[in-house]
């Protein structure tokens, strides 16, 4: 790390910490040559992969657009700030975790459903109706069925 008041190469660290939930590394550092100290912060960088669009473009991963769909799903729902992050970083890790770095959107479209099947079913069945493009009542009604045979399937078993 170079030093930002005289430009030396050689600095050493003094203190080491984390901040921002671990997350990221705080670091207080000493100017070998100058003796002015600064502060740096270290974080991993981990790139998500491309999505691969149905038209066959690429585009880079957009979390502020991935975000702005499962709000429009959870509007007017009573779901907290909390759960909305939890369950995009879950999102998050599922796509890091493939190891791929190019993803069709069909599959990350299918992570966020499976996301939001467990955090909200309302708006589970919003955001499906978008993203399969539901073209009439019959549709909804068949996914609300599905669904509803799926919340019903481990009560029965518990039953048993």
């Amino acid at each position: 790390m170079h030093c930002p008041f005289c430009g030396a190469g050689d600095t050493k660290v003094v203190d080491s910490r984390l901040v921002a939930e671990g997350q990221q590394v705080r670091r207080r550092r000493e100017c070998v040559k100058c003796h002015e100290r600064f502060t740096t912060f270290e974080e991993a960088e981990l790139v998500m992969p491309r999505v691969i669009k149905t038209d066959g473009t690429r585009q880079p991963f957009d979390e502020a657009k991935l975000r702005a769909g499962i709000l429009r799903a959870l509007e007017k729902r009573p779901v907290s700030v909390e759960a909305v992050e939890a369950c995009l970083t879950r999102i998050k890790l599922k796509l890091r975790a493939t190891g791929e770095r190019e993803l069709p959107s069909r599959e990350m479209g299918e992570v966020v459903m499976a996301e939001l099947r467990k955090l909200d079913q309302v708006a589970y069945v919003r955001f499906a109706s978008v993203y399969r493009s539901f073209q009439d009542i019959n549709e909804f009604r068949e996914e609300i069925e599905r669904l509803s045979a799926n919340s019903e399937q481990p009560a029965d078993k518990g039953q048993s």
